[in-house]
């Protein structure tokens, strides 16, 4: 008769942790919707997996709405339109390839060279969109595309001469003749590395 009886509350407690199970992932899935807007009040639905890529979203949501129906709006104000669309390009594909280590010092200014084929095709945009990125994933706080962004900043400054920086960003040089030198000599020793 014992024995019986534990038999059956074992099988409460399966079903119980089954359906307990169950209905946990089930509020979890992987379909919950976030909408991000930017700096111009554009929207955009994102899995809440994908946004929470970002640090900063993910201290903006409720994780007690998370079971809600109604997707929760996060204003992202200093991102514009065209540069959100491709941070979420960036954390899409993240999540489905996750981005090799970028090893430092860069081993190449080839950025094919330093990540895979995707992401050197992802960064190989104009200087402008390129800084924009950098700045939103600063302010987003998404770690992976900081990385990236900022690495293919320095793969277009390896192995060049202060004067081939300033034409790659269009840098004015302020600085006189003997001004320059000055500055040469004062940090001779960074030449020298």
């Amino acid at each position: 008769f014992f024995f019986k009886k534990v038999q059956i509350n074992s099988r409460r407690f399966f079903f119980f942790f089954f359906f307990f199970s169950f209905s946990l992932f089930s509020t979890m899935s992987d379909t919950q919707m976030l909408t991000l807007v930017s700096q111009e009040g554009d929207s955009y639905q994102v899995p809440v997996d994908i946004a929470k890529m970002s640090e900063l979203v993910k201290t903006m949501i409720d994780d007690e709405d998370d079971a809600d129906d109604d997707a929760q709006e996060v204003p992202l104000p200093n991102v514009k339109s065209t540069v959100l669309v491709k941070v979420i390009e960036f954390a899409k594909h993240y999540k489905e390839e996750p981005m090799s280590e970028i090893d430092k010092p860069l081993k190449s200014s080839n950025m094919s060279e330093v990540v895979q084929t995707w992401y050197s095709n992802f960064v190989d945009v104009d200087q402008e969109l390129l800084f924009e990125l950098i700045l939103a994933a600063n302010y987003m706080d998404i770690k992976p595309l900081l990385d990236l962004t900022c690495a293919t900043v320095a793969s277009m400054i390896k192995g060049k001469t202060p004067e081939e920086i300033r034409k790659t960003f269009n840098i004015v040089n302020d600085f006189t003749p003997e001004e320059e030198a000055q500055v040469r000599e004062e940090n001779k020793w960074c030449e020298e590395a």
